[in-house]
């Protein structure tokens, strides 16, 4: 009798479950037995996967905010290995969140014959570039979200398929399902919403989200019936968004328990959007596919940032920019994300027309280049995760 092929995941985070997820819907499209065992979150809990533990135990980002987490995560790490060894699935897919997922692959390698592959590949054209090399190490294959990354990964010996992101196959937002958001929250039709996303981490939170409240209260006082709008990413974050955001009348919108319904409600806060400030990371993809213009702010331990722009190799941390090869998205990062920087940049997005258009144009480029369109990126995924276990 045939045996179903075992795929272990492990994802670090919100974008990795999101990642697995689709995966996990891909695979099973492939072949309906395909069981699954590893790290996940709630919607690769949904499609079957029992993790090992909770996921948000992997949730930490930069360098010195990790610190504390050491002993805790390299005993994780050996507990996952382990695991992995025990059960030899018949591919282990590492996603994202390499400071985890690829020390905990090249623990496991010395104990499975299994393709190990890691879905997303290393920045490395950005910063680092030694990072494809020592992920060649333990990693045999790649799946590339962006079409310009599988010459690096080949480059360090490792195959890799470009399979599109998953952003550009979700669904918008209707125009009914925006008038029942904003009757929902007593916004006139013709009120404009600033979006504020200060990111879907604790640490993010706590530093973008006072900056972002100070630049709401300078806007408010020249953009008379703007409404600042915040989604709240956990509902552990929503307390402290609450006290960041008091006195500027700012609507803190707690996050759906059903995920699929979540996700539903932030896209059409984003479509309902006149503009947006956001954390860096792939939210500006998500900004760019609901044609909402943007800017970009960031903030990080200091030290974490001092090292981080010594290592940079591009000029833009936006992936919109990077996919359009434009720089139509403003982004302050670091000791250069503060009011005096981001009002300017958001007044030039709701005061100009042109400058929205511009955004706008550079968000439809970066789409086509992500596979929008195309055949769904987790099944072309599935399919080369496949390839690698029936090659």
């Amino acid at each position: 009798m045939r045996q179903a092929p075992l795929i272990y995941l492990i994802a670090g985070e919100a974008s990795g479950d999101r990642l697995g997820a689709a995966l996990m819907d891909g695979l099973l499209q492939l072949d309906p037995d395909t069981r699954f065992a590893g790290i996940g979150g709630p919607l690769m809990a949904a499609r079957g996967l029992d993790s090992l533990f909770a996921m948000d135990e992997l949730s930490i980002m930069g360098l010195v905010e990790v610190l504390p987490r050491l002993r805790s995560l390299f005993a994780r790490r050996d507990e996952v290995a382990a695991d992995i060894i025990a059960r030899q699935p018949a591919a282990l897919v590492t996603i994202d969140s390499p400071g985890f997922t690829l020390r905990v692959a090249a623990a496991a390698r010395k104990g499975s014959a299994a393709p190990f592959i890691h879905y997303v590949a290393p920045s490395v054209w950005a910063w680092k570039p030694g990072r494809a090399e020592k992920m060649a190490r333990s990693i045999n294959h790649v799946l590339a979200l962006l079409p310009f990354e599988p010459p690096y990964m080949q480059a360090a010996g490792m195959s890799c398929d470009f399979v599109g992101h998953p952003i550009a196959a979700e669904p918008r937002a209707t125009a009914g399902e925006i008038a029942a958001l904003r009757a929902q929250l007593g916004i006139a039709p013709d009120a404009r919403i600033l979006t504020l996303l200060p990111g879907s981490r604790g640490s993010e939170v706590a530093r973008l989200a006072p900056v972002f409240a100070a630049t709401v209260k300078i806007l408010a006082e020249k953009h008379s019936g703007l409404v600042p709008l915040v989604p709240a990413a956990r509902p552990s974050l929503v307390p402290p968004l609450q006290a960041a955001f008091a006195g500027t009348n700012t609507i803190i919108l707690p996050p759906l328990a059903d995920f699929d319904a979540f996700e539903a409600q932030k896209r059409t806060v984003f479509a309902a959007s006149s503009a947006a400030l956001a954390a860096s990371g792939t939210v500006s993809l998500e900004l760019a596919a609901a044609n909402v213009p943007m800017v970009i702010g960031y903030q990080m331990n200091a030290l974490t940032g001092w090292l981080m722009r010594q290592m940079a190799l591009v000029d833009t941390v936006t992936l919109v920019n990077l996919l359009s090869d434009s720089r139509a998205v403003p982004e302050f990062l670091f000791s250069a994300c503060k009011p005096e920087n981001l009002v300017p940049a958001l007044d030039a997005l709701l005061e100009n027309p042109a400058a929205a258009a511009a955004q706008r144009a550079a968000g439809a480029v970066a789409m086509r280049e992500i596979g929008a369109g195309g055949e769904a990126p987790g099944l072309r995924a599935a399919r080369s995760v496949m390839a690698q276990i029936r090659p």
